[in-house]
């Protein structure tokens, strides 16, 4: 397999990539962190769920690659855990590919859900997707964008709602920036596929309304009636209550 672009981070130009890998089996383990390092990628490995809170408690990674299926503390807990503690990308990885486990995984707070077996370079390329995803001083767009009580600062990665901030991960902001830099126009669920997660084709739209759901819990003040995060049936969403 030849080498990709390197994955590099805001970590400085020249760091490579770091990932962390909870995987409980060797052998998937060891295949992923040789094609990931054919990727650019520095790989930590965790067996379990306690070795991974225990390995993220001294050493900083980019991105965590989580298995579901894992002994003792299990990967939905740890999911859990890690979203309570901040915005650390995570994405899911593993055999389960029900939609409910999808579901079970994006509501736990995972920015992406991968199946196995899987494709090294397609999973680099999630990866890179996921860390472009409107970076501090990418984003192109105008310094502050505003929907109804909502102040968006994209180079800041900030969200105010009536002046208090806002937390939201990196793949819920960049759902919420793109819809609000739309200015009340529909923006469709292949076009935020596209420009949120890197998708260039027609992938599962249930990776965005679970998203769009956690959104508008943080953002709505009620959330099944919601008035800033609107659903325009059978194309997308648009933003509502702009001004």
């Amino acid at each position: 397999m030849g080498r990709g672009p390197a994955l590099n981070t805001d970590r400085g130009a020249e760091a490579p990539t770091r990932l962390l890998l909870v995987e409980d089996d060797a052998r998937i383990r060891q295949a992923l962190r040789m094609a990931l390092a054919d990727e650019g990628c520095e790989v930590v490995e965790a067996p379990d769920g306690e070795s991974a809170l225990a390995a993220l408690a001294g050493t900083p990674v980019d991105v965590v690659l989580l298995d579901l299926m894992l002994p003792g503390v299990g990967g939905l807990e740890v999911c859990r855990t890690l979203r309570a503690r901040g915005n650390l990308p995570i994405i899911i990885v593993s055999a389960r590919a029900d939609h409910r486990d999808v579901i079970a995984g994006l509501e736990a707070g995972a920015d992406d859900y991968v199946t196995k077996p899987l494709v090294a370079a397609v999973l680099a390329a999630r990866i890179r997707a996921l860390l472009r995803r409107r970076a501090p001083g990418t984003t192109g767009v105008a310094t502050v964008v505003r929907a109804g009580d909502l102040e968006i600062r994209p180079d800041e990665q900030v969200v105010l709602r009536g002046g208090r901030p806002v937390h939201l991960t990196r793949t819920e902001f960049g759902v919420l920036l793109e819809l609000a830099s739309a200015g009340g126009r529909v923006v469709t669920r292949e076009a935020l596929l596209r420009r949120v997660w890197g998708y260039d084709y027609v992938a599962d739209t249930r990776l965005l309304d679970v998203h769009v759901r956690r959104l508008r819990r943080k953002v709505e003040d009620d959330p099944d009636d919601p008035r800033c995060v609107l659903t325009v049936r059978g194309s997308g969403y648009k933003i509502g209550q702009t001004g």
